[in-house]
């Protein structure tokens, strides 16, 4: 499916549909909302109404007001049949300030400057022994068996996941996240809901110095957390600590093997691996879109929205805004200011953003001692969602210096 810059507002209905996002047309359609319709009111549906915001000033101003764009009605679109996030008002990614920030306490020590540093020896390790099976094994899937193995030790590494059961989570993650069978998604969740359930019980009585033992037993307003607010958490935790970097690290070799020219720029300076990152996550924007609840009136762009309704900020749109990017769809791995919203902004800032951070240029940084070239051997199969956007795979040969 391709589509060029739309004729008429009808054409934004293609931004519910996933297979429309794995062809990258959605750009062309947020080009033309910044220019034309850059707050639009999408007709209840498949998904209940809600408003479209595409500049990147709106976003991040929408992204900075937790009072009046609410995250605890739900933070993600979803189908009139599915009801309401059961997460909502439980995890961190769909609390309001203060509770929000009350959980965010429970756990920001494991994410300041000094953790991060501390694990990076650990994640040079995993990456190096990553890279050396993929060498060895020939062709292999860059999303899978590279890309989402270095998030997924280091998160399990944090929530106290024993090693021996560090390669069981990973098979469920990669089953429970993937495309594919809906019921094979599904039995895979459960068993990763299981096994934090059992691995909660077990920090109840013997508490350790994980995340999952401060949920445990730590205490919110004077009380213990419940039983279903610690695994809801549990499970935004191993989601938002996975997902996000696997995608963009896949996708940013995506952008590397179609611009060789900044691989090779990257190679020869070093110096350039914070910028490249940061570049990475802006092209990418794994993240597609978020979603907030209007807790009062309030006008944008001459537009009234109501108390109630729904707002969707596309990310991946305010981060190619003409308005504040020179050369927005040129992937410039210097690019200097680059201000993007990957990771947020606001109460909501992704609260694993310094890591995020840290696990991609170690990446890269060990990618490029390792191999003296990576190869694509195939098609690269994007993944079908409105939700997230990146691969599904990336079959590659890597070629040892």
């Amino acid at each position: 499916m391709t589509l060029t810059v739309p004729e008429t507002t009808s054409e934004t209905t293609h931004l519910l549909d996933p297979r429309f996002h794995a062809t990258g047309g959605p750009h062309d359609v947020w080009r033309w909302m910044r220019d034309h319709d850059p707050v639009h009111w999408h007709e209840p549906g498949q998904y209940p109404g809600f408003w479209s915001l595409t500049r990147y000033d709106d976003v991040r101003a929408v992204s900075r007001d937790a009072r009046v764009f609410s995250s605890a009605r739900g933070i993600l679109l979803r189908p009139v049949t599915h009801g309401a996030d059961p997460g909502g008002g439980h995890t961190l990614a769909l609390t309001d300030p203060p509770r929000h920030k009350a959980l965010r306490s429970l756990v920001a020590d494991w994410f300041t400057t000094r953790s991060v540093r501390a694990l990076e020896g650990a994640m040079r390790e995993t990456v190096r022994a990553v890279v050396a099976r993929a060498v060895e094994s020939g062709e292999c899937d860059f999303v899978t068996d590279i890309a989402a193995r270095l998030p997924l030790y280091v998160i399990c590494r944090l929530m106290g996941v024993p090693a021996g059961e560090q390669e069981l989570l990973f098979s469920l993650a990669s089953k429970a996240f993937a495309a594919g069978d809906p019921e094979t998604r599904r039995s895979a969740h459960q068993q990763i809901m299981q096994y934090f359930t059992d691995l909660m019980y077990r920090r109840m009585v013997e508490p350790a110095d994980d995340l999952v033992s401060a949920l445990v037993t730590a205490e919110v307003d004077g009380e213990l957390l419940s039983e279903e607010d610690v695994l809801l958490n549990c499970d935004n935790l191993l989601v938002g600590g996975t997902e996000n970097v696997r995608l963009a690290v896949s996708s940013g070799m995506q952008a590397f093997l179609d611009h060789p020219d900044a691989w090779e720029r990257l190679r020869a300076n070093r110096e350039l691996l914070p910028s490249a990152v940061e570049e990475v996550l802006r092209w990418t924007s794994s993240a597609t879109h978020v979603m907030r609840t209007v807790t009062e009136p309030v006008v944008l762009h001459g537009r009234q929205i109501h108390e109630g309704e729904r707002v969707a900020v596309w990310l991946p749109s305010a981060n190619r805004d003409e308005r504040v990017f020179e050369n927005p769809d040129r992937f410039d791995i210097a690019r200097r200011p680059n201000r993007h919203l990957a990771l947020g902004a606001g109460e909501h800032f992704c609260l694993g953003g310094m890591l995020a951070r840290s696990e991609m240029r170690v990446f890269f940084d060990e990618l490029l001692d390792a191999v003296a070239s990576v190869e694509q051997t195939g098609p690269a199969v994007p993944v079908e969602s409105i939700v997230v956007s990146g691969l599904e795979r990336l079959p590659v040969r890597l070629t040892a210096k």
